[in-house]
């Protein structure tokens, strides 16, 4: 009996919202290699300084300063390989985490149900997002700052309206 039904159930949803929230690094790989040199060239002409004076063993302490600054900068890096997906369509909201390790966290919600909800502190502004659906809370947008929280929220819950809107009929866009 399809006489007569148009309903394609293979038609993709628009979507209405997606975002990919990653870390902030202000330092690139090209930075990185250039502050490490800095680093290694003043420690070792310090190093040998010292060991001009007859303190032979600070000039191994510089060698283990730089790299204790190299390690450090890696795990920094390492760090930045974290994410956030979030999508909303009509029919559901998707947020999906991934750590820096791979690991993959993901919670699909109905958008009929979701509230966002946000901690303000008021002098610093936005401190947390919260999606909470049925009693579970769903912390996003943790590596944000607060004015990109603030922006954030702004858009998503613009998303979350439209969907509670629904589909509907645009024939000139």
């Amino acid at each position: 009996m399809t006489a007569g039904n148009d309903f394609d159930l293979d038609a993709a949803e628009p979507e209405l919202f997606s975002a990919l929230l990653t870390p902030h690094r202000s330092l690139n790989r090209t930075g990185f290699v250039v502050v490490m040199a800095f680093l290694s060239f003043v420690s070792f002409v310090a190093g040998v300084a010292f060991l001009l004076m007859g303190a032979w063993p600070v000039f191994g302490l510089f060698g283990l300063d730089v790299l204790a600054i190299y390690w450090a900068f890696k795990v920094n890096f390492r760090s930045a390989k974290a994410r956030e997906e979030i999508s909303v369509t009509p029919s559901e909201l998707r947020v999906r985490r991934v750590s820096h390790r791979g690991d993959v966290a993901e919670w699909v919600l109905n958008p009929l149900w979701v509230r966002l909800d946000q901690q303000v502190h008021e002098e610093y502004g936005v401190e947390r997002l919260y999606l909470v659906s049925r009693g579970h809370h769903v912390a996003i947008g943790r590596f944000l700052g607060p004015n990109e929280k603030a922006s954030f929220a702004k858009a998503l819950n613009a998303a979350l309206v439209a969907a509670r809107r629904g589909v509907s009929y645009n024939p000139v866009g």
